[in-house]
């Protein structure tokens, strides 16, 4: 004789199902903010690093090879402007006349993508070109100074990078402790409109 017996089924009752997506509702408004500006914080660090990489590669650069060495965003016709946010390059500029030129040997030697689209690169007003000698330091007009990178709508996430004549080079930081990067004056992070 077959008998059948009775099992058991385990399921989520309606309210269990409610109140589980309730609390992924709850977990997911808290955390989709903080995510977004971890994104943030995170693009604004790795410009910063990438940018200190080409500063430190056009200063050991003029080291090296004992030839004046120049970092600047170059345009069309591979004269540098001070389009910051573009695509930067480091180059050995035998001539010293701002131009990336090959024929000349002229060796280009790094070059950066640009920023995100929206976001700020700043450095200095009609500054063109860092321009670092055998030395290690700076040279010419324009070459010391602060580069600021401010992502667009996040000003709190803002980072710089300060540039002084010895070639030294010198991050932001949060020295107050309130989230936010601060020159080394203490003055907050600002990019131009």
């Amino acid at each position: 004789m077959l008998t059948i017996t009775p099992t058991s089924v385990r399921a989520f009752t309606l309210i269990e199902l409610m109140i589980s997506i309730s609390i992924t509702a709850i977990l997911a408004a808290i955390a989709i903010p903080n995510y977004s500006d971890f994104i943030v914080q995170m693009r604004v660090d790795n410009e910063i690093s990438q940018l200190h990489r080409m500063l430190l590669i056009t200063r050991n650069a003029a080291i090296n090879s004992g030839l004046p060495t120049t970092l600047c965003p170059l345009n069309e016709q591979q004269q540098c402007n001070s389009q910051w946010q573009e695509e930067l390059s480091v180059f050995i500029d035998l001539n010293d006349n701002q131009r990336y030129d090959p024929q000349s040997g002229e060796k280009l030697l790094r070059v950066k993508s640009p920023i995100m689209q929206k976001d700020k690169l700043q450095y200095g007003i009609g500054r063109t070109r860092i321009k670092f000698a055998p030395t290690g330091r700076t040279i010419g007009w324009g070459s010391n100074g602060t580069f600021r990178y401010c992502p667009n709508d996040h000003q709190q996430a803002s980072r710089a990078i300060r540039v002084a004549t010895s070639g030294r080079f010198y991050l932001s930081t949060d020295s107050d402790n309130d989230g936010k990067d601060e020159l080394r004056n203490n003055s907050e992070i600002r990019c131009r409109v």
